[in-house]
């Protein structure tokens, strides 16, 4: 960039270049970092609340059925599964936050894309790269189940057997919900995240500011996950089944439709739990995100 300096009268003008300032690059690790450092905060805290509700979708019960089949088993199984969704949450929300940044900002800076385009393709974009995980989401649905408890002991020896006895395809069972419910869920997300980030107020004190942050994360978190939790019932219904033909989402759906009584009420049994753990979990994330923020840049 050129500085052009002036002189007294009848002296030529002074020119100075100076460098241009450094521009952000369009790969950030710390984007990486905050989205694995949330959701590690996240799991930890809220996976027997995730147990309750898987039992309710894969059985179709009450509440309190589900948690009496937790009290039954003990603490002993209470955190049985939770390295699957520890890694593949904390791998998946890392990619979630780091691809979105990294697919949106060159869209919007050097392709001159409408930011509300450039938001809705980085959040597809990031679900979809979201997707890869999937086999520990996979795992992590057999060893939640008490049907397989005797049957697979952890996390590895369950990948070890499933990939011995039925190959690794066996591992992406129910990845077409999967994809259906990542990318649109991501791109709604991040849109209505920004959208109340640009228009609550900003707080004075740091209580108040923290508070907006975890209400406004888990307000949305659990509008999304409400909205999407039909597409959930059928990836457990699903993923619960190793061996035998593929079924396509439709199929299970109606499966799903059939065994609980035609009823679309049914389908949504667990929902409000669902919706609880969302509010919870995605304030957590959304405020942990927020101050690792702070931290890493």
């Amino acid at each position: 960039m050129a500085i052009v300096r002036a002189e007294p009268t009848g002296v030529p003008p002074t020119v100075t270049t100076v460098a241009n300032p450094p521009s952000v690059p369009i790969f950030c690790w710390r984007e990486f970092a905050c989205g694995w450092g949330a959701a590690f905060v996240n799991i930890t805290v809220t996976y027997p609340i995730y147990k309750m509700i898987f039992r309710q979708m894969l059985h179709g019960v009450q509440l309190t059925q589900a948690f009496g089949q937790l009290r039954s088993e003990g603490m002993t199984f209470l955190y049985r599964g939770i390295f699957p969704p520890l890694a593949q949450k904390t791998i998946s929300l890392s990619l979630m936050f780091g691809v979105y940044d990294s697919t949106r900002r060159p869209l919007v800076e050097y392709c001159n894309v409408n930011p509300y385009t450039a938001k809705t393709v980085a959040g597809m974009v990031a679900g979809t790269f979201e997707a890869m995980l999937m086999p520990f989401e996979r795992v992590q649905t057999l060893l939640a189940d008490a049907a397989y408890h005797q049957k697979y002991r952890n996390t590895h020896h369950a990948f070890k057997i499933i990939i011995l006895e039925n190959g690794i395809k066996e591992l992406y069972r129910g990845l077409v919900p999967v994809l259906w419910r990542n990318g649109p869920s991501n791109a709604m997300f991040f849109v209505l995240r920004e959208e109340a980030d640009s228009r609550l107020p900003k707080r004075v004190s740091i209580l108040s500011q923290r508070t907006q942050e975890f209400v406004a994360g888990a307000c949305i978190g659990a509008f999304i996950s409400s909205l999407f939790y039909p597409l959930n019932v059928v990836k457990v219904t699903m993923q619960c089944r190793v061996g035998g033909p593929y079924d396509s989402m439709w199929t299970a759906l109606r499966q799903v439709y059939n065994d609980r009584d035609r009823k679309i009420r049914n389908v949504y049994k667990g929902v409000s739990m669902n919706c609880t753990r969302a509010f919870f979990s995605w304030g957590i994330m959304n405020t942990a995100y927020e101050q690792l923020k702070k931290v890493f840049y």
